[in-house]
């Protein structure tokens, strides 16, 4: 069967709902300023940008809770920050890295949710927990927009809490999050594992014996949060990824086809 015709129309109507659709560029300059000046991305690259920000904007609601009112400029922080995580693994622009789920929920500040936790007896305990972001699988996304908006790192310069929830959501496409999302075929998944399970058990090392970790501590709590904050580390401050933990940087690299460092810091690395 012959799919270059539907591979015709699907850009043909991409094409189209950009002409309709496209982020106005007045908003994409003041959101570029805001929430993607310190990535250095290159001119291709923020144009690029801002055509998976627009489309992810037609996909997917992005709502808000409590009475809170979510404007554009908000609309466009989040969809393009979600979207850098894509922007050089979704070569057709078709969003397929973020299918099966339709919606973003914005809450003014930090949000309690309740989760269910086993104590040492096996009795199960509800916990009433404080949080910034969190991601269901099938589900939708949410987020404190006091912790995402553009300059907020709230957990330190390496936090992003927009690229953490949305690396959960790339890690949810092979079922469970569980720090393995689908690897491209030119990687392979004794590299990823290796490299993966040694930082993390060094991670965990640091935490058990209460010594400073190299990087936020939360990673410690699962390899599905490892994951999550290694790819802020990647993004935000991949100069620190690289020194402490050489084998993620590299692998987050094939996996994303994005050299972070060497756009941080120069053509020298």
């Amino acid at each position: 069967m012959n799919f270059h015709p539907i591979r015709r129309f699907r850009r043909w109507r991409r094409s189209r709902q950009l002409c309709q659709s496209r982020i106005p560029i007045e908003l994409w300059e003041r959101v570029e300023q805001d929430a993607l000046e310190h990535f250095r991305l290159s001119h291709h690259e923020l144009a690029r940008l801002r055509e998976l920000a627009s489309l992810f904007l037609l996909k997917k609601a992005i709502s808000a809770a409590e009475g809170f009112e979510v404007d554009d400029y908000m609309r466009v922080v989040i969809a393009s920050q979600a979207c850098l995580l894509i922007l050089e693994i979704d070569q057709d622009l078709s969003l397929d890295w973020f299918d099966g789920w339709h919606e973003v929920i914005v809450y003014p500040d930090s949000f309690f949710v309740v989760q269910q936790q086993p104590d040492e007896i096996g009795l199960v305990h509800e916990q009433r927990i404080l949080l910034g972001g969190e991601a269901w699988g099938t589900g939708p996304v949410i987020l404190s927009w006091k912790d995402a908006q553009p300059g907020h790192h709230v957990h330190g310069k390496g936090s992003n809490v927009i690229l953490h929830e949305f690396a959960h959501k790339l890690d949810m496409l092979n079922g469970v999050a569980n720090g393995m999302p689908p690897l491209h075929r030119d990687m392979k998944r004794e590299d990823w594992t290796r490299a993966m399970s040694e930082s993390y058990e060094d991670l965990l090392h640091q935490v058990e014996r209460h010594h400073r970790t190299r990087i936020d501590p939360y990673g410690a709590e699962s390899p599905a949060e490892f994951f999550a904050v290694v790819t802020e580390e990647f993004f935000e401050w991949p100069e620190r990824l690289y020194h402490y933990y050489p084998k993620v940087y590299h692998q987050l690299k094939l996996f994303y086809r994005q050299d972070t460092l060497k756009r941080m810091t120069g053509p020298h690395h």
